[in-house]
């Protein structure tokens, strides 16, 4: 695994990037090989708060913790005890998916053009593109959650449509499918 370190409003000394690599190569060990991956954690330092982000984007996952504390060291054990549970509960989730369906789906990809109505008044600042993976709407949930972020799309493998997750303000969940 790679390691792209960086601070903001903090100097990444040898010591904490070598503190860093130390704990996040721990987590190979729940690969069955070595992830060809980048791990992207940035240290930061905000009213005497002491933060670490990590994202580890793996083929059909993305790994995301944050965590703040006093103390980065103390940040750094947190959000690697943080990323454990996800791999472990990821893990435990695709095996027994496998073993109730008896196998996997293949990733397929999904293309949709975005539309704008009016490009005088609206500006795109950024395009994603990436591969949905069939799962329930369960398994969109842990994946919303695991990433941090309010929503999530996905292809639904009960329909075999595109649908998004969203985390509602009243901490409930919803789903926004195509009508049919």
């Amino acid at each position: 695994m790679k390691f792209n370190i960086r601070g903001e409003r903090i100097e990444v000394t040898e010591a904490l990037k070598v503190y860093v690599e130390k704990k996040l190569s721990k987590l190979e060990r729940y690969f069955e090989a070595p992830p060809t991956t980048e791990a992207y954690v940035t240290l930061n330092v905000v009213k005497g708060l002491q933060s670490v982000e990590v994202t580890i984007p793996l083929t059909g996952v993305m790994l995301r913790a944050e965590e703040k504390s006093n103390d980065m060291y103390a940040s750094i054990d947190l959000v690697i005890d943080k990323l454990e549970r996800q791999i472990r509960k990821h893990k435990t989730r695709v095996n027994r998916k496998i073993r109730q369906e008896g196998g996997v789906k293949d990733m397929f990809r999904m293309d949709t053009p975005v539309l704008a109505e009016d490009e005088d008044d609206y500006e795109l600042v950024r395009t994603k593109q990436f591969t949905l993976k069939p799962m329930d709407i369960d398994e969109a949930i842990l994946q919303m959650n695991m990433v941090g972020h309010s929503f999530f799309v996905f292809a639904n493998s009960n329909t075999e449509q595109v649908n998004v997750v969203y985390k509602r303000n009243d901490g409930k969940y919803g789903l926004i499918e195509p009508a049919r």
